[in-house]
């Protein structure tokens, strides 16, 4: 009861509550003093990447939340909900750009909660711990791709974003290194390509909506 509890809490934070980082926002080294004003195309370009990057860390609130809800291992529950919340840094650091570019959440968040934490509970009970762990490492390898797409797409003068992203891209390697240790099962190549196919019709309707 416990674990659902805290499962229903995350869910409702997640969605509807303002996050807070415990790490500071990243800084964009070339960006220092001052940020480039951006124009109105690129406001709304970067806005719209940083909103897919924002479902991203909802995905991933979903998905940590629902493993450590699987999972009958207290070590492996305390590690995921670690993850879960360094990930909210992240989280909270978009929704503050998102905010600064005059952007909006997606409003289908709810419905990518819903399926990925669908997705993460089914991986953890279905494939066991080892499969669970190895779900988490090949979700932050494509997500880590995703992060290095979206450096060479956001505008090159939008300083803050560009940290942003890039400082994800480094939490989400170390978290899939930290699985990898942690005894990860590789995942069969057509579960990888059906994660992949998943990711592309969330990233493109996130995109818009």
């Amino acid at each position: 009861m416990d674990a659902l509890l805290t499962a229903a809490d995350s869910a409702l934070r997640t969605l509807f509550a303002r996050h807070h980082a415990n790490r500071p926002t990243p800084m964009w080294a070339a960006e220092i003093p001052a940020p480039v004003e951006l124009s109105a195309t690129e406001k709304l370009a970067a806005s719209a990447l940083m909103r897919v990057n924002h479902v991203g860390e909802v995905c991933a609130q979903a998905l940590y939340t629902a493993q450590a809800l699987a999972t009958k291992d207290t070590a492996l529950r305390r590690h995921l909900t670690t993850a879960c919340q360094e990930e909210t840094d992240h989280l909270a650091w978009c929704e503050q750009r998102l905010h600064e570019l005059g952007g909006r959440p997606s409003i289908l968040n709810p419905l990518w909660y819903a399926g990925a934490f669908t997705i993460g509970y089914a991986a953890a009970k279905l494939g066991g711990d080892r499969m669970s762990l190895g779900f988490v490492v090949e979700t932050e390898r494509q997500v880590e791709a995703h992060l290095e797409s979206h450096l060479g797409l956001l505008p090159a003068n939008d300083g803050p974003s560009r940290a942003i992203v890039a400082q994800m891209k480094r939490d989400e390697a170390q978290h899939a290194k930290e699985a990898q240790q942690a005894g990860a099962a590789e995942l069969p190549a057509p579960f990888k390509a059906l994660m992949k196919v998943a990711a592309q019709v969330m990233t493109t309707v996130a995109h818009r909506v």
